[in-house]
């Protein structure tokens, strides 16, 4: 495949030739790139590395470690750790970056290079432009042997990063511990396994059900958090009689829920619930992404707050969470974003409001799902051949629809009355995403296949 480099950093699979996978040359390149951006733009020759638990990431490390060494930089490493750990990371110990291996969601094959700034937030479009050109410059200069970069081991921060999460004023240690939740985990065997179990018990969760949480890397299922790929905790939720089932997916930056009775509380709902127990308690601003369902904005309705909508992924969302002063925000893939604790997606920080939440409301998991919105998603993909013009696409797209209401702000987003559409390029996989929503299943699927219809007709 080809290797992809996005504002969600260099992301490939692992084998292959360099330029056309994420081999060791490759990320040799582009962390020696990265490195020499940061010590450039910062002055601050100190980066934090951690790594989720994939089968190629000590391999991964071990490459990053030595490369940022080889100029100079001094590397802190948080061993097996989450992306929000890492995030957090950065700025207590005053680096002047980071990165994170994990391809998130990703299969096994694959992996990947997040990047962070000084602030621990994903680097913006014109920085990242910034360190490929480095890298494609081919003229990074290598330390002599006085010269080489420190290595610190820190092992400790996802206790750090729990103990931050219980200062917390909303996070309700005390209802939670009440209502003597049985909870049922999965983990994917990455370092959910390490963090969530842990989280938990701080708190004060004794009854635990736990579903892969050995980060051994061998993901048990698809990793990506979506109904299709939850059948086994599903059933086992069921069979426990537990109160709620918790999903986190490798790098533990999005979470999912199952309610007592084995059905899917829906990963968009995830921000829309926590949203929805933020706001009782601390009205503000609330941000999502044009991908997420409207439920948000009928809350925020509720709420008597204004609703914003950014472009897709992280970094867009943490821009327009900052420009509108929002105190919650994220994605509809079950990413939560809460300024208070850091500007990241964080599913730990998730899991602490929304068992808080379902604590106090004295509610079942699936009542409480019943008290919102009920909006139908439909996702679907097209794959790309090689050198597909995405643009032309939407433009024959805006063409066809130009009597509907179009944003343009990502890719092409088309509502049709109290329906929507959203069309674009994904930053992680050569596709085209295609979600639509309604208030009913049929038509939201219905949308969705005619668009997809309307695009390979384009393609042919």
């Amino acid at each position: 495949m080809t290797l992809i480099k996005s504002i969600s950093g260099i992301r490939g699979t692992i084998g292959g030739k360099a330029g056309q996978n994420l081999t060791p040359e490759d990320i040799i390149k582009f962390t020696a790139a990265f490195g020499t951006w940061i010590k450039n733009t910062t002055g601050n020759p100190t980066i934090v590395i951690g790594r989720d638990a994939r089968i190629s990431g000590e391999m991964v490390n071990h490459l990053v470690t030595g490369t940022l060494q080889s100029i100079g930089i001094k590397v802190i490493d948080l061993g097996l750790s989450t992306t929000p750990t890492v995030e957090i990371a950065v700025p207590r110990e005053q680096a002047g970056g980071g990165i994170i291996i994990t391809a998130s969601h990703n299969p096994k094959n694959y992996n990947a290079l997040k990047l962070l700034n000084h602030l621990g937030e994903f680097i913006s479009g014109a920085d990242g432009e910034a360190v490929l050109a480095i890298a494609n410059s081919e003229e990074i200069v290598y330390s002599d042997v006085d010269k080489l970069g420190e290595y610190q081991h820190k092992f400790y921060y996802i206790q750090k990063h729990i103990d931050k999460i219980l200062e917390l004023p909303l996070v309700n240690k005390k209802a939670i511990k009440e209502r003597n939740f049985k909870v049922v985990i999965d983990c994917v065997n990455s370092t959910g396994g390490i963090s969530v179990p842990e989280l938990l018990v701080a708190l004060g969760v004794t009854d635990v059900v736990e579903l892969f949480t050995n980060p051994n890397g061998r993901f048990p299922h698809n990793p990506e958090p979506l109904p299709e790929h939850l059948g086994t905790i599903a059933h086992e939720v069921k069979h426990q009689k537990a109160d709620v089932g918790l999903v986190v997916d490798p790098d533990v930056d999005r979470l999912a829920i199952v309610c007592e009775n084995g059905d899917m509380f829906g990963e968009e709902y995830t921000l829309v619930s926590i949203a929805d127990y933020v706001l009782k308690h601390t009205p503000g601003n609330v941000v999502s992404n044009l991908s997420s369902t409207q439920a948000l904005r009928d809350v925020a309705v509720k709420h008597k707050v204004e609703h914003h909508q950014s472009a897709v992924g992280e970094v867009h969302v943490v821009s327009m969470m900052k420009e509108v002063n929002a105190i919650i925000g994220g994605e509809g893939n079950g990413g939560i974003i809460l300024p208070e604790l850091h500007y990241g997606r964080d599913a730990l920080v998730g899991i602490a409001l929304f068992l808080s939440h379902l604590a106090t409301s004295g509610k079942s998991c699936s009542r409480l799902r019943a008290d919102y919105p009920n909006y139908f998603m439909a996702k679907n993909k097209i794959e790309l051949p090689e050198g597909t013009d995405v643009q032309y696409i939407l433009r024959k797209m805006e063409e066809k629809y130009k009597k509907e209401k179009l944003n343009k702000t990502d890719g092409l987003k088309i509502e049709m009355g109290g329906d929507w559409v959203h069309l674009r390029a994904s930053n992680t996989e050569p596709i085209i995403r295609i979600y639509s929503e309604s208030s009913t299943k049929t038509t939201a699927e219905n949308i969705n296949k005619k668009i997809m219809d309307d695009i390979k007709n384009v393609m042919k």
